[in-house]
């Protein structure tokens, strides 16, 4: 199914828009490929030229270093994310139907019929799961939080704690529990891939099993207040 989504990027991220010119955008595409593939600490600039094909120089007149790319591409998988859980719980009434959409869509594997643009959206998922949190593990974090460079990754934490509070308005831990579980869809997938002793969902490698554990923890923290 291709939705129409469109997001507002943050240009304190990119020296020129890359959605304004067909290599800006390749740049974009072909990064979320290469980072997939190889992962971010062996991505470079060089690589992504010859990808393109083009120059680094050309690359660097788009983004200045390879941190904000990653922030950029981030950015738009959680301003996706955000616009999937509007459309998909906007006809359901009840909170808890609500949050079992989220959980689904935070486990995003078994989505794959859900497309956006011309990117690789399952590419795209695997970097959230591998990479994202090198987005704000960094000693630039206060100086790019300033900047908002953070701002549809907090949209979507707030956007799940109003649903949690939704469904239990005495719950006083709503926007941790949130980021909390955005983190945890993407560990105990990427355990249950990489590093098996660390879940219980190895066996048959089902990332149901992974959104029921999810469930399973919101529910029983939401009923304790």
């Amino acid at each position: 199914m291709q939705l129409g989504f469109q997001v507002r990027m943050n240009p304190g991220l990119f020296l020129r828009d890359p959605d304004s010119s067909e290599v800006g955008k390749q740049i974009i595409k072909r990064s979320i490929d290469l980072i997939a593939e190889m992962g971010y600490e062996k991505f470079t600039f060089k690589k992504l030229a010859n990808e393109i094909p083009s120059t680094e120089a050309t690359v660097y007149r788009y983004f200045e270093n390879k941190h904000k790319l990653l922030i950029y591409l981030m950015d738009l998988y959680w301003g996706f994310i955000e616009f999937q859980v509007l459309f998909q719980i906007n006809n359901l009434s009840d909170p808890e139907s609500k949050i079992k959409k989220i959980v689904d869509l935070l486990v995003w594997e078994d989505n794959a019929e859900q497309t956006f643009l011309d990117l690789d959206q399952k590419a795209l998922y695997h970097i959230a799961v591998a990479e994202s949190s090198k987005t704000y593990l960094s000693k630039d974090v206060d100086e790019h939080n300033k900047e908002m460079f953070y701002k549809p990754y907090k949209d979507l934490c707030s956007l799940i704690a109003s649903i949690f509070e939704e469904y239990n308005p005495d719950y006083a831990y709503s926007r941790t529990l949130a980021s909390s579980v955005i983190e945890l869809s993407h560990c105990q997938f990427y355990f249950m891939n990489h590093l098996p002793n660390l879940c219980d969902f190895s066996k048959r490698k089902d990332p149901k099993e992974v959104e029921a554990f999810l469930e399973s923890l919101i529910f029983s923290s939401l009923k304790s207040a």
